[in-house]
C-alpha cells in the first residue's frame, strides 16, 4: 500500500489525517507543499487542486480529509 499526503504546516485537516493514519496503523510519506515547489507543482499536477490535504491512495486522490473515501480506498 502507498500512501502520500501532500501538507502544509498550518493546516488543520492535514493533521487530522496524518493521526487518523496513524491511528489505522497505516504509513505513509508526507510532502510540504509550502516548502518544496516541485512536490506543490506534482500535488497539482495529479489533483488539479492547490488546496491541502491531497491524498494519494495507491494512486486514488483524495481531496481533503474525506473519511469515507479514504476508508474506501484503504479496503481496495
Amino acid at each position: 500500500m502507498s500512501v502520500t499526503i501532500y501538507t502544509t504546516p498550518s493546516c488543520s485537516y492535514c493533521k487530522v489525517a496524518k493521526d487518523y493514519f496513524r491511528l489505522k496503523g497505516v504509513s505513509f510519506s508526507e510532502y510540504n507543499v509550502a516548502a518544496d515547489p516541485h512536490k506543490a507543482e506534482e500535488m497539482i499536477r495529479k489533483s488539479g487542486q492547490m488546496g491541502v490535504p491531497v491524498i494519494d491512495v495507491n494512486g486514488r486522490i483524495i481531496i481533503g480529509f474525506n473519511k469515507t473515501e479514504i476508508e474506501r480506498a484503504l479496503l481496495r
